[in-house]
């Protein structure tokens, strides 16, 4: 069992940077392939970025060149920069883990407003 506990998420304006941090527990961490979702209203949940156990990455064109996920093996932390941030990154955003299972955090809301 992998529990996920998301953190950073939060409201900021266009053009706006934001930090996710996803800390996971059990000692195959650094073993794991790991990636951030995200879901907006109305629509189906999409992969935004991974990476694999070996650094690995892979993003979705839409966020090319902004966003840069990341993970620190010691801290057992997947992190996912994001800069330039535009209303249609506002979403619902979610940690997850393929290690013999498939495991999901619970979600955390990011708001790009003005």
């Amino acid at each position: 069992q992998v529990r996920l506990v998301e953190s950073g998420g939060g409201l900021v304006q266009p053009g706006g940077s934001l930090r996710l941090s996803c800390v996971a527990s059990g000692s195959a961490f650094r073993i794991y392939g790991m990636a951030w979702y995200r879901q907006a209203p109305g629509k189906q949940r999409e992969l935004v970025a991974d990476i694999s156990a070996m650094y690995e990455t892979n993003y979705a064109d839409s966020v090319k060149g902004r966003f840069t996920i990341s993970r620190n093996n010691a801290e057992k932390t997947l992190y996912l920069q994001m800069n330039s941030l535009k209303p249609e990154d506002t979403a619902v955003y979610y940690c997850y883990v393929n290690y013999i299972s498939q495991y999901w955090g619970q979600g955390i809301q990011v708001t790009v407003s003005s």
